[in-house]
């Protein structure tokens, strides 16, 4: 790429983001915070996918769809790990978080319906 002063720019801002986050508090911050993401997602989507009952189908189809789509490609066989550690990289993870929480708020939301 060329040495531009808007890539100069974008590469100092991911430069201090990236140093920013390699304190383990921050990051685990983020990561609580894009779990409890999830869980509101989760319930928020449900309930209003559950006011129009003829989506219901629909909607859970591309719940699934979506979820397993991250999981393969968070967990997926042949992936170039980011970090030279073990581990994942920090998008992954939280993406992966979110789609936890997500899981367990509709978890959360079928044990409210079947009681």
């Amino acid at each position: 790429m060329q040495n531009t002063r808007l890539n100069n720019l974008v590469n100092v801002i991911f430069g201090r983001l990236g140093g920013w986050l390699t304190n383990p508090w921050r990051r685990f911050s983020i990561i609580t915070i894009s779990f409890l993401m999830g869980t509101f997602l989760g319930t928020a989507i449900s309930t209003t996918a559950g006011q129009a009952a003829n989506w219901d189908i629909i909607v859970a189809a591309i719940f699934v769809m979506v979820t397993e789509l991250i999981g393969r490609w968070v967990y997926g066989r042949f992936q170039i790990q980011q970090n030279s550690g073990s581990g994942l990289s920090f998008l992954k993870e939280t993406i992966n978080m979110l789609k936890i929480g997500f899981n367990y708020s509709l978890f959360v939301e079928a044990f409210k319906l079947g009681s």
